[in-house]
């Protein structure tokens, strides 16, 4: 064996014995120097181990033989150097099996003695008091040993006389007779609860239709008040809507009659700036022209005479000499001719009245159409009425011929012609 550095899992533990030491060295899950030749290292398990505790056929205090089977888990204590000090003087170089065997031995004479001790009725309704007394009576003898007891539980009890069975067949009898009183009752109970829950069920819903009754009524009447509230107010809205709109088509006819109103005030300043300026024009066309021919023929006329008086004086002046016969005659073929000279400048002058009749006859049609001119040109006409006499086109044509009918009188203040007195007389 080499000198040197031993090691052990911590499922185990060294212990070193020989020179150096005056007792073993223990080291539970480590490494220990070791001298070949004068130390010697030995291993002891330090595994937990399940121990199947059987006790056939044992008889209670009351002289009941039973069987009883109990779990047990024991261990060599590792970190108790004095109880891992006891446990190596105990099994050290004994196998895992031979230690489990003596802890089982010194586990079942306890587990015998404590079922000795106690009646069946105690072992099997009290299994935790069985299972502490085996557990405190084991521990303190197998920790002598330098083994813990981890824990301990009674798994199983049998009873080869029956005497658990008819405790169990007493006892299910009593407690099937208790449940089925217990079950009567609870019927019973149930009923009564059932009926009484019923009732409240009842009662709680007839509570509740009365408040679903009563908040669906207050509902309807806010409603009702709201939807009055909201009808109000909308035909207020619509009434309020419908007279603006009303007003605003007052408003707005007021305007297009005000438009109508100053659309005919221009069109009767454009005609009358059309009357005057046809005014005009026919006097500078008609009754100036007519002047000043009427002017010319009677100048005409008299420088006409004029001519033939002063031919004739000098035809009389130049022929004193002939006899008073030739000289009356030259005086009355002067005469004669002075007559058809002014004869002829009447001529003259009713031929510039009938001249005149003639072209404002012509012209009539021509005066009535630009009269009627700045109507045709209108593209929208606007009458006012008075509610009495003619409307529509009869109006407007009356107008019309009325203003053609005061053209002979315009012709007459300008020219002096009565065009109705000549045609009458025509």
């Amino acid at each position: 064996m080499v000198w040197g550095f031993v090691t052990c899992g911590p499922n185990e533990a060294l212990v070193v014995s020989g020179c150096c030491h005056m007792k073993p060295l223990l080291v539970p899950g480590g490494r220990a120097f070791v001298w070949p030749s004068i130390q010697r290292v030995q291993r002891i398990s330090l595994n937990t181990m399940t121990l199947q505790v059987e006790s056939p056929t044992v008889y209670t205090s009351q002289g009941v033989p039973i069987s009883v089977t109990g779990i047990a888990q024991v261990k060599i204590q590792g970190q108790n150097e004095d109880m891992l000090l006891t446990a190596c003087e105990q099994f050290l170089g004994k196998s895992e099996a031979e230690i489990q065997h003596i802890a089982l031995v010194t586990l079942e004479g306890h587990q015998r003695a404590i079922m000795g001790s106690m009646t069946v009725e105690e072992i099997y309704k009290d299994r935790k008091k069985f299972s502490k007394q085996v557990f405190e009576v084991a521990s303190s003898d197998l920790v002598n040993m330098g083994i813990t007891v981890v824990s301990y539980t009674l798994k199983d009890i049998r009873d080869e006389e029956g005497y658990l069975k008819s405790l169990g067949m007493a006892r299910t009898a009593e407690v099937k007779r208790d449940a089925r009183i217990g079950e009567a009752e609870a019927r019973c109970d149930a009923t009564i609860k059932e009926a009484i829950a019923e009732e409240q069920r009842m009662a709680a819903r007839f509570l509740n239709d009365t408040e679903i009754a009563k908040a669906q009524r207050d509902f309807e009447l806010k409603k009702a008040v709201y939807d009055v509230e909201v009808q109000t107010k909308k035909a207020e809205a619509e009434l309020a809507y419908e007279l603006q709109a009303a007003k605003t088509k007052q408003r707005i006819k007021e305007e297009q009659m005000q438009i109508k109103v100053v659309e005919r005030t221009q069109e009767i300043a454009v005609q009358e700036q059309e009357m005057t300026r046809r005014e005009r024009e026919l006097e500078a066309t008609i009754r100036r022209p007519a002047e000043a021919e009427k002017f010319k023929l009677e100048k005409l006329a008299e420088a006409n005479r004029n001519r033939v008086i002063l031919e004739a004086e000098a035809e009389a002046e130049a022929i004193k000499v002939r006899g008073e016969a030739e000289a009356f005659a030259i005086a009355a073929k002067s005469k004669a001719e002075a007559e058809q000279m002014a004869k002829k400048a009447e001529a003259w002058r009713e031929y510039r009245e009938a001249a005149m009749i003639d072209m404002l006859l012509e012209t009539l049609p021509k005066v009535a159409a630009e009269v009627a001119a700045p109507l045709s040109q209108a593209k929208k006409i606007t009458m006012v009425s008075s509610g009495t006499g003619e409307v529509g086109a009869v109006k407007l044509t009356g107008e019309v011929l009325q203003i053609v009918n005061k053209i002979p009188d315009l012709v007459k203040s300008i020219t002096g012609v009565d065009i109705s007195r000549s045609v009458h007389a025509g």
